[in-house]
């Protein structure tokens, strides 16, 4: 059996973001290489990712339409059993932590305000504002929005260029006890209302861990919610496919003009597949 980790970038992330992401692999791994647990090493490797400022997650994280806010969601699960999820939190760098900090109440998810008052009761890091990127991106989506009635916003997503593209980060581990974990967390997709809360936080949608192994999905939220799609990825190996067989068949649920992405984990292979590019890492190891 093997054991390990892998993150990626988001759907339509780029090449230059691979160290980064190799980064937070190797963050995670260490933990795991240690007799670590599943869990503990996709929160770790997410956390790098949330402070790096590149990607769209944590310090990174995209604004909202208004051009002011921001709101970010993010998710955890175990096939022990664990699971926790956070939505449109504000005001905080690491909404991981606060997802991790969540399984020891006995709620399952938090959203909005509340969410945001017990993070920083428990001393989660302030949130920086926006990034120089984030700024940038909501200038260029607000000149294509003037070319664009703003209520039709499926229709304009599907016109962003690749570029713009910015989306969820995730990790999937197994560890060497035979755990599978996997963690989410986003800044939201380009351009979005106020509250508006997409996969990343919805079991089954963006993320799924079981006893077969554990899923991390990016792309545009609506359409991998329809499709449930990583609870789907997941029946597929129970069915009997290897992973990236299902990998393969998930993908083309989708039409091209919609960005998807997925990473998974089971305990004979690691596989990530995109219909954009998708920088995404791994590293993995021979268990006991």
């Amino acid at each position: 059996m093997l054991y390990g980790i892998a993150v990626h970038g988001g759907a339509g992330s780029t090449e230059d973001l691979k160290e980064g992401l190799q980064k937070a692999c190797e963050r995670g791994f260490s933990i795991l290489k240690n007799n670590g647990d599943a869990l503990r090493a996709v929160v770790e490797a997410v956390k790098v990712l949330e402070d790096d400022g590149r990607f769209n997650a944590g310090a990174g994280s995209v604004l909202r339409i208004d051009g002011k806010t921001i709101e970010m969601d993010a998710s955890l699960m175990s096939s022990d059993g664990r699971l926790a999820m956070v939505m449109a939190v504000r005001d905080i760098k690491n909404p991981i932590l606060l997802a991790e900090a969540l399984l020891m109440t006995p709620h399952l998810a938090m959203a909005g305000n509340g969410a945001t008052v017990l993070a920083k009761s428990l001393g989660i890091p302030a949130h920086p504002g926006p990034s120089e990127k984030a700024l940038e991106l909501y200038r260029k989506i607000k000149r294509l929005l003037r070319e664009n009635k703003i209520h039709e916003l499926n229709p304009l997503w599907k016109k962003i260029p690749q570029e713009l593209l910015s989306d969820t980060v995730g990790a999937v581990a197994l560890d060497k006890y035979g755990v599978f974990a996997t963690a989410s967390s986003t800044g939201g997709a380009i351009p979005m209302l106020v509250g508006r809360v997409g996969d990343t936080p919805l079991i089954g949608c963006g993320f799924y861990a079981g006893p077969i192994g554990a899923i991390a999905v990016t792309g545009i939220g609506e359409e991998i919610i329809k499709r449930f799609l990583a609870l789907r990825v997941y029946r597929m190996l129970e069915e009997g496919k290897i992973l990236k067989e299902a990998f393969e068949e998930a993908i083309n649920l989708f039409p091209e003009e919609i960005p998807i992405g997925m990473i998974g984990i089971t305990k004979e292979e690691v596989s990530g597949i995109s219909n954009r590019t998708m920088a995404w890492a791994s590293i993995t190891d021979k268990g006991p």
